[in-house]
């Protein structure tokens, strides 16, 4: 599991540490956003919260989180969760749905929040497949998706409003989150600052290590 904030490179180094041990990727972030797309209740209930910065109440995203751990590929494999848990409670209800399973390893991924705050500003993100881009780093034609030929948008969460806004509840609600893993000797925080292959590296080396300790 990573942590983060929002516009650390989270989402993107976790699902390239999936490709890397070919396990699941299980991002929260995505699976609200297809929900809102598709129009399904919990879309619609969604929607204008996460247009605010708001985070959902714990027991929508756990039982989202429950149903997708339930899944084959999950069992057969293990998982990369990411966005998931937020607060204590969640993490606490997570522990609950793993049972007897549990979490392996925790990472902070750590980036300066004003470089945080750059990187969503300039952020464009694939409508269809999540893909994610920035004014620097555009597509290869001019706003459709390089992967899978999806509109590029620059998404209505992140104003600069609702930025703030996620950082102020990150701070507040995800950032004891750290103690409580660390307290349970599960958490290793990585810089997040630097090339992507770079903080690739770092987090490859971290996770191996976890893994040569466990077996």
């Amino acid at each position: 599991m990573v942590l983060g904030k929002q516009g650390a490179g989270k989402g993107t180094q976790c699902l390239r540490l999936s490709h890397h041990y070919v396990v699941p990727h299980i991002a929260t972030g995505d699976m609200l956003r297809a929900a809102v797309k598709a129009g399904t209740p919990l879309g619609q209930r969604a929607k204008a919260l996460m247009d605010r910065g708001e985070l959902l109440p714990d027991d929508l995203i756990m039982e989202m989180v429950a149903d997708r751990l339930e899944e084959p590929d999950v069992r057969a494999r293990g998982f990369i969760l990411d966005g998931c848990p937020r607060t204590t409670r969640q993490a606490e209800t997570l522990e609950e749905i793993l049972r007897p399973a549990h979490l392996d390893l925790v990472i902070d991924l750590d980036v300066p929040t004003a470089q945080v705050l750059r990187r969503l500003a300039s952020r464009r993100v694939c409508e269809d497949c999540g893909a994610n881009y920035s004014l620097s780093q555009p597509p290869t034609v001019k706003w459709i998706c390089d992967i899978c030929g999806g509109e590029v948008v620059h998404r209505e969460d992140d104003t600069e409003e609702a930025i703030q806004r996620r950082l102020e509840l990150y701070e507040h609600q995800t950032a004891p989150l750290v103690a409580w893993y660390r307290a349970r000797h599960l958490l290793a925080r990585v810089s997040g600052v630097g090339a992507p292959d770079v903080v690739l590296g770092r987090l490859v080396k971290v996770v191996d290590r976890a893994r040569q300790a466990s077996s």
